[in-house]
This record gives C-alpha cells, sequence and structure tokens, in this order.
C-alpha cells in the first residue's frame, strides 16, 4: 500500500527565539563606512585599517597596533614573536576557548594547562608556578568573559621565572585592572572582534603592544612575510595571510566612535540580570572583584550540583530562549586526547579527568544567558521568568 506523504505529520516547527543570544549592534553609520570603503575602490591594506589601528592603541594606551583578520591570527602571531619554538612548554588555561590553546600547538610547542580560581574562571597564580618547569618559556593568559586575570601576580610570576607573557584579552576589550587598561600587560595582547564581541568588525582581531619589534614582525608576518620597504614579490619572513580587509577596518573606525557607550549598555545589562536573579538560589551571577572592572562579553552564571543543566537548556528553548554550555575543558576535548595518546604533547603531564578539578567542576555547572549590547530590561524580563517557570521541576532541593 502506497503512502501518500501529505497524511504524515510534518517536522515540529522551532520555537521562535524570544531573546537572541547575541547580536551585533550595527548602525546606519557603521553600514555607511563600509559603503564607502567599497566606493571607493581601495579593498585591501588602506587608509581605514591604519585608523583602526590608531584608534584602538590610543584607547589602550600603547605604542603599537596591528589588525589582523581574526583574534586566532594575532595569537598565533604572539607566539612567534616571543619566540615559542618546537616543544617549548607554554602555560595556558584549559577553562577558556580553543583559539587559546591552538596558538601554541600551531607552532609545535606544548600547552600545560593551567587551573582556574573559581571566583573569576582566571588563571590561579598558585597552580601557574607549580606548573612551571626548566622547558617553560611562556605564559597565555586569558581574560575570562571580560573579567581581568590576576596581572600583579601573573606579572610578578613571569619576572621571577623569565617568561614572556600574551594577554589574550580577545573577551576584554575596555577592562581594567587596578586602573590599567586590559591590553598593556605582559608583552603584548590581543583582541577580537567577532560579531558577538564588546565591537564587532565581523571578523578581526588586533595585536597591541609596547615592543616595537614585536610590532613589526607582526605586520610582515600578516602581509605573507613582506618587508614594510619592499616590493610586494620580495618576501624576507615565511609569513601568512592574516590581512583585515578595509570593510572590516571601516566597521571597526566606526564602531570606535561609540565604544564607551557600547560598553556602557553591556554593564547595565548585566547589572539588571544580577539584581533579578538573586531571587533564585539555586544558581550564582558571575561576580567582579573590587579591583576589576569587567568589559561584560557574555553572562554567564552558574548553576548549583543538582541542577540538570541539559534540562534547563532544553526547557529554556522550548520558551523561546537560548542558552549555551560555557565552557568544555579544552585538555579534554577530542583532539587533545587524540594528540595525548599519539605521544605529541610530550610527557609527565596526566590531562585525564579530575586533573584540573577547578576547571571541569565549572565547565559542569556554567550557563550563558542571551547577552549583547542591545539586551533591554524587558528582554531580561523574558529570561528571568522562563527561568523561575524551569525551576520547580529542576529544583530538587
Amino acid at each position: 500500500m502506497a503512502i501518500d506523504a501529505r497524511t504524515l505529520p510534518g517536522p515540529t516547527a522551532p520555537v521562535t527565539e524570544l531573546v537572541p543570544m547575541s547580536s551585533a549592534d550595527i548602525t546606519e553609520d557603521d553600514i555607511e563606512s563600509v559603503v564607502e570603503v567599497l566606493r571607493s575602490g581601495r579593498l585591501s591594506l588602506g587608509p581605514a585599517q591604519e585608523r583602526f589601528e590608531e584608534l584602538v592603541a590610543e584607547y589602550v594606551g600603547v605604542e603599537h597596533a596591528v589588525a589582523v583578520s581574526s583574534g586566532t591570527a594575532a595569537l598565533h602571531l604572539l607566539v612567534r614573536a616571543v619566540g615559542i619554538e618546537p616543544g617549548d612548554e607554554v602555560l595556558v588555561p584549559s577553562f577558556t576557548f580553543a583559539a587559546s590553546v591552538n596558538c601554541i600547538l600551531y607552532e609545535g610547542a606544548v600547552p600545560v594547562f593551567v587551573d582556574v580560581e573559581p571566583a573569576t574562571y582566571n588563571l590561579d597564580p598558585l597552580d601557574l608556578e607549580a606548573k612551571i618547569t626548566r622547558r617553560t618559556r611562556a605564559i597565555v593568559a586569558v581574560d575570562a568573559f571580560g573579567h581581568p586575570a590576576e596581572w600583579d601576580e601573573i606579572e610578578r610570576i613571569a619576572k621571577k621565572h623569565g617568561l614572556a607573557v600574551i594577554d589574550d584579552a580577545c573577551e576584554a576589550l575596555g577592562a581594567r585592572y587596578r586602573g590599567r587598561r586590559i591590553g598593556t600587560m605582559g608583552d603584548a595582547a590581543t583582541f577580537a572582534f567577532y560579531a558577538n564581541k564588546q565591537i564587532t568588525t565581523g571578523e578581526g582581531g588586533m595585536i597591541v603592544t609596547d615592543d616595537a619589534g614585536i610590532a613589526e614582525a607582526c605586520r610582515s608576518w600578516r602581509n605573507q612575510g613582506r618587508g614594510r620597504m619592499g616590493s610586494w614579490l620580495e618576501h624576507e619572513r615565511l609569513g601568512y595571510n592574516y590581512r583585515m580587509d578595509e570593510m572590516s577596518a571601516a566597521l571597526g573606525v566606526s564602531q570606535m566612535g561609540r565604544v564607551d557607550a557600547l560598553l556602557k549598555r553591556r554593564r547595565e545589562a548585566a547589572r539588571t540580570y544580577s539584581h533579578y536573579l538573586k531571587q533564585f538560589d539555586w544558581l550564582a551571577a558571575p561576580m567582579a572583584l573590587d579591583h576589576a572592572w569587567v568589559s561584560w562579553f557574555v553572562y554567564v552564571v552558574r548553576l548549583a550540583p543538582h541542577v540538570d543543566r541539559e534540562a534547563l537548556i532544553a526547557d529554556l528553548a522550548d520558551q523561546g530562549i537560548p542558552s549555551r554550555a560555557y565552557f568544555s575543558p579544552i585538555h579534554l576535548q577530542p583532539y587533545i586526547q587524540t594528540m595525548l595518546a599519539a605521544g605529541k604533547l610530550g610527557a609527565g603531564w596526566d590531562w585525564s579527568p579530575s586533573s584540573l578539578p577547578v576547571t571541569e567542576e565549572l565547565s559542569k555547572h556554567t550557563l550563558a544567558l542571551p547577552f549583547h549590547s542591545n539586551l533591554t530590561e524587558a528582554d531580561v524580563d523574558l529570561v528571568v521568568r522562563a527561568l523561575a517557570k524551569s525551576a520547580p521541576g529542576l529544583h530538587s532541593g
């Protein structure tokens, strides 16, 4: 008997998201800035890139800024710039985005994973120093979710042991640590401008530093290894195509014109969340230490151990509220475990489960809620109402 497809039930219609998980803040001025570049015919290595670099350097308070195609590219170039070679060990958190670790692997070096502090999700200075060996050459510190790392201790440890320091500030444009602007710590720092970041260029990243040698090398590497004064077909170094195009740079210039306003709106959204979430005893809002000024990138809460996170994510989705688990530890990722099994990450390190207890515990219970510059109090109210509706089935007491 033939089956008439018209009688079969159709797929369940997806639930419309009432609040977007993230959203780029794009204005007509932003659009016009990109259109002007398209009309100019100069689409790469032009004045928009130079102006974007100038604005970021001035904002952060450094001598040099080098625009590149992504935050990942920025991190990769800095690993090369500080002299990391195959077999060198680089200290890095596992509670981070994969690029923080991959930039080390690209150069054949060995990531040595450091546990994090439970309050800020940033590198634990005690575990950091404990992991130093005679092969350690550098630290990649991450300002997780826009909260500054404990920079006084990180820089003290680095100086004591003669280590280079890269600040992965890809999530922290505008943050401050004890009054110092993030981006001025260590040998150099990186920012990223993906669509969910504080400002966006679509894709893109920036290297910032006071070291002229690092800046010059990174400018060459991003442009296929060309020298500043050489011809287009002369290559002084083995380089990469890590250039930022003029359209992206023009968008960055426009966005930098209102960076403080964008950060303020994110800060206000975070305050609103923290106020309303006090009613729940089964989750904890993110905290900011007194000496830190957070540049809010995402809003990540910590669930009580008895809360079924996957069930909560599904229940919120059914109500039109997206959410995400944040982060999955890098040391437990399949590609890292495969490399370990193949003996490609050196010997003497155990990155099995339980090797980084705080990281692993946090990764099981952290949850990102919708967050962006255009988030309104009404949006937050929708999220909080959905959480309250979910609570009875998830909170067992």
